[in-house]
């Protein structure tokens, strides 16, 4: 469903200081921003961690960016940069928009009905290949994700870019035969394995009292021999 909703966001100008200035800022919860486009050059800020999440969670795809203030700017998420332990963002790019020009971005795509498909009860695994799909649209037409029913799927079935529709107003940009989920049969479960170390021990322990048999007897006929 495409949304018209936007959240402010306000944050600071900041003077590009390289990556030493970008992990201070970050030691202080700021985190380092870029926002560029439009005709206009990029201009480097700085935005508090909790109040840049708590845009990107309850905002819609459109953000309205006031810097130190000053007159607000339509603009959407281009990039975001994120640790890759703790998951905090690390950097982001913002790109000015015109509301009258369609934009091409990237969108989550949401399967629905995963546990309902027939398949999916029948012990069949359900893999979303594709998690993210490009669109075009205007900006205030941009929806926060695109959703998909795979309820009716079953085991062999393939579900292809072109089985999405977007919404009004919404342009798929990837191929149409892009994947975008499969169900395979169950997995077969391997339970040979303990039989096998069974039988190695069981193969060891002969091989040992065989060892053993013929040190014996090696040992008796050496005492035979200095008895003669």
């Amino acid at each position: 469903m495409a949304t018209t909703d936007t959240t402010g966001l306000t944050v600071e100008h900041r003077e590009p200081e390289g990556s030493r200035g970008a992990r201070r800022l970050r030691r202080r919860g700021k985190v380092p921003g870029v926002v560029y486009g439009a005709g206009a050059g990029p201009v480097a800020f700085q935005v508090d961690g909790r109040v840049l999440r708590h845009a990107l969670a309850h905002g819609g795809a459109l953000i309205d960016l006031s810097i130190d203030g000053a007159g607000s700017t339509p603009v959407v998420v281009k990039e975001l940069s994120r640790h890759p332990v703790t998951g905090d963002t690390v950097h982001v790019d913002l790109l000015r928009v015109r509301l009258d020009q369609p934009i091409q971005t990237s969108v989550v795509l949401e399967l629905l009905g995963v546990d309902d498909a027939p398949g999916t009860k029948e012990g069949g695994v359900l893999e979303q290949v594709t998690r993210e799909l490009t669109i075009e649209a205007l900006p205030t037409q941009i929806p926060d994700s695109l959703q998909h029913d795979v309820s009716e799927m079953q085991i062999g079935d393939t579900v292809l870019l072109e089985s999405v529709t977007p919404p009004s107003g919404v342009k798929l940009v990837d191929d149409r035969e892009t994947v975008i989920a499969t169900l395979t049969p169950p997995r077969l479960q391997v339970e040979e394995e303990p039989e096998i170390e069974e039988e190695t021990e069981l193969v060891a322990e002969g091989a040992v009292a065989e060892g053993a048999e013929e040190a014996e007897a090696e040992a008796g006929g050496g005492e035979a021999e200095s008895g003669e």
